[in-house]
C-alpha cells in the first residue's frame, strides 16, 4: 500500500452550502476584461484521478478538472477538500471553456502536458474522499464522499478511474470506469507510459455530456430608464424535470416587479396541468418566488429544452448599485440571479443543473434642454407668448413652469409645440398685470427623463395698472373690488390675483397706490 506523509495547504474549514448555487453571469454582454465566469454546481467536474501514480513512480499522482459549459470558469481561491479537509489544495487561474485543468504532484508527473497547478497531492490506494469547492465554499463536485476505496482505477496496471458522464454525480460509483486504453501519448517522470488520458477525451466512452442548464434571458442589454424589461428562463438538456423553486434576486432600486407568467416547458407530453406561483418573498422587493410542479399521477418529468417561466420588470432608475444617475449617463451593469435556495427537481430527488443570472446595463436616457428661448407679448392683449428651439435629440414632449408670487416655480403646462402661450385660458396661469416682469422655465421631457431647465422673462407693457376688472379704465368699480378683496393673500379661498397688482401675493396698500396713480386713466 502507498502510503504518503507529505500534505499540503492548511486545514479546511468551510463546508457545503447545498449543491445549488448561484452562478451569476459577469461579461455576457461584453462588459469586463476577459469573459470569465462564475460557476454553479456542475459546472467544474473531477474527471480523472491518477490515484495509482505510473510505473515509473507511485509520486506520478494527478487529477484532471474538466469544464462542461462553454465559457472559461475563474478557479481564483477555489479548493479540493482532500480526505474531509486532512488536505486542502488551493487552485488559481481559469479553465477554458469544455477544456481540462491539470493539478499534478509535480512538473514531472504528465509529460509533455504543463501543469495548471503542482502541489503535493496525497491520494493513498485505499482511497480517499475529493470535494471541490469555489471561492464562497459552496461544493461544486465531489467523488469518493465516503472516504471507501476508489470506485475505479488499478494499482498494478497503474491505470487512472475515469468519469464516464460529466452531468451524472461524481460520487456514484457507476459513473466511474477503469481507463481500458493503450496508454499514451503522455508519459510519466521517467519516460513510461501513462495509462490514463490526461487533458483528453477519457476513454470511457463519449465526450462528457454537457450539464443541465438553467439560463436567464433578458429582452434588453440596455433598457432606458422607464422601459418595460422581460426576463425568461429557459432550460437546456435538463432530464426528466418534474418541478422546480426558484429564487430570483435583482436590485429593488433598479427593476419593480409587475407580473410573471408561466412558460410551457412542464406542460409539454399530453398537455399536463401543472400549478405556476409566483410573489415577492415577504412582500418585499428585491426577492421573488417563482415555482412549479406537474399535478398528475404518473410522476413522469419532461426533458430537452425550453422555457419554464417569464418575468415583466419596469426599469425604474440607472442609480442602482452605484450608478452615475446624470443625464446622459449610464449605470454599472445590474444583475439578476438565483438565490441558494433555487433547486430543479426530477420525480424522484433533486438534479444537478447549472445555473446562470443575467446582466443589463439600465441607461439614463439622454435629454439635451431646449435652446433660444424667447418670453414676448401675446399675439392678444394680457398674454405672454413663449418660444423655443428643439434638442438636437429631439423630445417628446416639453414641460412649461412660471415662478409665484413667492419665487417657487408652478408648473402651467405641458405641449408637444415649440411654443406656449401664458393666458386667462391657462388654469394654472394667465391673470397677467401689465409692467410686472413673468419668470418661466422650459423642461424637454425623453421617456421619464427630464432635461435641465431654460429660464427667461418677459412682461405685458399693454393695459393699464389698476384696472382689475379690465374695462380700459381705472375708476370706481375697480376700486370697489379692491376693498372687497383688501388684506387678502394668495393662500385665501376667493383671492382675486387681478387685484394684486404689485404680484406679491398680497391684496394690500401697495395695490391700492397703483390704482390711486391710474385712477380715471383709459386705455
Amino acid at each position: 500500500m502507498k502510503k504518503r506523509g507529505k500534505v499540503s495547504g492548511s486545514a479546511y474549514g468551510g463546508g457545503a452550502a447545498g449543491f445549488l448555487v448561484l452562478m451569476i453571469l459577469f461579461g455576457m454582454f461584453g462588459f469586463g476584461p476577459s469573459k470569465v465566469f462564475a460557476a454553479g454546481a456542475g459546472a467544474v467536474v473531477i474527471n480523472e484521478v491518477a490515484w495509482a501514480g505510473t510505473a515509473d513512480s507511485a509520486y506520478d499522482e494527478w487529477i484532471e478538472l474538466y469544464n462542461t459549459t462553454n465559457q472559461s470558469v475563474d478557479l481564483t481561491g477555489w479548493k479540493m477538500n482532500n480526505n474531509n479537509g486532512a488536505a486542502v489544495y488551493n487552485l488559481s487561474g481559469s479553465i477554458a471553456a469544455n477544456g481540462y485543468y491539470l493539478i499534478e504532484d509535480s512538473e514531472a508527473s504528465v509529460n509533455p502536458n504543463t501543469a495548471n497547478l503542482v502541489v503535493n497531492i496525497s491520494l493513498p490506494n485505499a482511497g480517499v474522499s475529493l470535494v471541490l469547492f469555489d471561492s464562497a465554499n459552496n461544493e461544486i463536485d465531489a467523488v469518493n464522499k465516503s472516504g471507501a476505496a476508489w470506485f475505479s482505477g488499478n494499482s498494478t496496471s497503474k491505470a487512472t478511474m475515469e468519469r464516464k458522464e460529466a452531468s451524472v454525480s461524481g460520487d456514484l460509483a457507476s459513473n466511474w470506469a477503469t481507463y481500458g486504453g493503450a496508454g499514451g501519448p503522455a508519459v510519466g517522470s521517467k519516460g513510461s507510459v501513462i495509462m490514463g488520458t490526461p487533458g483528453a477525451l477519457n476513454s470511457a466512452g463519449a465526450p462528457p455530456v454537457l450539464a443541465q442548464k438553467l439560463n436567464l434571458q433578458v429582452s434588453s442589454a440596455s433598457p432606458g430608464v422607464g422601459d418595460v424589461l422581460t426576463v425568461t428562463a429557459k432550460v437546456e438538456n435538463v432530464s426528466a424535470l418534474f418541478s422546480y423553486g426558484l429564487e430570483l434576486d435583482y436590485d429593488p432600486a433598479v427593476l419593480s416587479f409587475v407580473s410573471a407568467g408561466k412558460g410551457s416547458f412542464l406542460n409539454e407530453s399530453e398537455g399536463v396541468e401543472t400549478s405556476f406561483h409566483s410573489g415577492l418573498a415577504d412582500d418585499e422587493a428585491g426577492k421573488l418566488l417563482v415555482a412549479e410542479a406537474r399535478m398528475v399521477a404518473n410522476k413522469i418529468g419532461v426533458s430537452g429544452d425550453g422555457t419554464l417561466f417569464t418575468v415583466v420588470f419596469n426599469v425604474i432608475s440607472a442609480a442602482g448599485g452605484g450608478g452615475s444617475g446624470t443625464v446622459g449617463g449610464s449605470a454599472v451593469p445590474s444583475l439578476i440571479g438565483f438565490g441558494a435556495g433555487s433547486f430543479l427537481a426530477g420525480p424522484a430527488a433533486d438534479l444537478v443543473v447549472q445555473m446562470s443570472g443575467a446582466s443589463f446595463t439600465p441607461l439614463l436616457l439622454q435629454a439635451d434642454p431646449v435652446t433660444d428661448l424667447q418670453v414676448v407679448a401675446g399675439t392678444v392683449r394680457y398674454s405672454i407668448k413663449l418660444g423655443w428651439k428643439a434638442p438636437a435629440a429631439g423630445a417628446d414632449k416639453y414641460l412649461v413652469y412660471r415662478k409665484d408670487a413667492h419665487d417657487v416655480w408652478k408648473p402651467l403646462g405641458e405641449t408637444t409645440l415649440l411654443e406656449f402661450t401664458d393666458s386667462d385660458s391657462v388654469i394654472a396661469g394667465g391673470k397677467i398685470i401689465p409692467q410686472i416682469d413673468y419668470h418661466y422655465q422650459i423642461k424637454a421631457l425623453k421617456g421619464a427623463v427630464e432635461s435641465s431647465a431654460v429660464e427667461g422673462f418677459g412682461k405685458e407693457i399693454r393695459g393699464l395698472k389698476g384696472d382689475n376688472n379690465r374695462t380700459d379704465r381705472v375708476d370706481g368699480r375697480d376700486l370697489e373690488k379692491l376693498a372687497r378683496h383688501f388684506a387678502e393673500s394668495d393662500g385665501d379661498a376667493g383671492f382675486d390675483a387681478l387685484a394684486d397688482t404689485t404680484y406679491d401675493g398680497q391684496i394690500n396698500g401697495s395695490d391700492l397706490i397703483d390704482l390711486g396713480v391710474n385712477f380715471a386713466r383709459v386705455y
